[in-house]
């Protein structure tokens, strides 16, 4: 399987980080991606940019050295009603969100499987986000059987994240049930690398192999084709809308 896109990474914006966004993008142009997105963290996680980087992200070219780059945020999940970090400010100006769970940011207590649950639910209606970040992190368990269908009802591409099997192996069991609840219900994917570092662009080796360990249809990998990614963008998010994007729509 040959991934097109990766969309979610870090940039030294968010300080924990240590690449450029011009750095990260000549990366994917020299792995021949078709298209990034930038998704530096929201506000409540420590580090995070600064008050007008989203606002100005506009600033950053639509098509960068032949690859699609997209304007995002990953934010995060607060409490069990599903509120995010991101500002409504910021919202008008952003292209792309991954919703994810962190311990720094999440008020319930970890093992708290009913408010994981509750807040996956919640987050699953909300019309700003696209991606159900790294779902699987161990002690933000949910009720997979019930959460995931809602997932793709609204949608939400549920993350298959390389960073996951990386630096949280601890973490891996719960991707691969994941998985095998997207495989069930027909829901759809994405793989990133959740890069914090030029070098690991588009790196997503542990995601395949686990996604061909089970045999996870590659028609449910929206990043997998780049028509099958295209309508999702055209479906789901503004890119398309702005006349800076538009020689990604002749990409054959």
């Amino acid at each position: 399987m040959q991934l097109i896109a990766d969309m979610h990474m870090h940039t030294v914006a968010s300080t924990h980080a240590y690449s450029t966004l011009g750095e990260m993008v000549h990366a994917a142009a020299q792995k021949g991606l078709y298209a990034v997105a930038i998704t530096d963290h929201g506000a409540k996680i420590p580090g995070s940019p600064g008050q007008w980087y989203f606002e100005n992200l506009r600033v950053v070219p639509r098509i960068l050295e032949g690859v699609l780059v997209l304007r995002g945020q990953e934010t995060d999940v607060l409490d069990r009603d599903g509120s995010i970090d991101l500002t409504e400010h910021d919202a008008k100006f952003l292209d792309w969100i991954v919703a994810s769970i962190h311990s720094q940011a999440f008020a319930p207590a970890r093992g708290d499987v009913d408010a994981v649950t509750q807040a996956w639910l919640n987050v699953a209606k909300n019309p700003k986000v696209n991606v159900i970040g790294h779902s699987g992190t161990a002690g933000y368990e949910y009720d997979y059987e019930r959460v995931i269908p809602e997932f793709g009802r609204e949608g939400k591409l549920v993350e298959i994240n390389e960073g996951t099997f990386l630096v949280r192996p601890q973490s891996a069991g719960n991707c691969v049930k994941i998985l095998k609840f997207c495989k069930k219900h027909r829901v759809p994917v994405i793989v990133d690398s959740d890069s914090h570092f030029h070098t690991r662009v588009g790196c997503c080796d542990r995601c395949l192999k686990a996604l061909s360990e089970i045999g996870f249809p590659e028609e449910l990998v929206v990043n997998a084709d780049i028509g099958r990614f295209r309508e999702y963008l055209k479906k789901h998010t503004r890119v398309f809308e702005d006349p800076a994007a538009a020689p990604a729509l002749q990409t054959n």
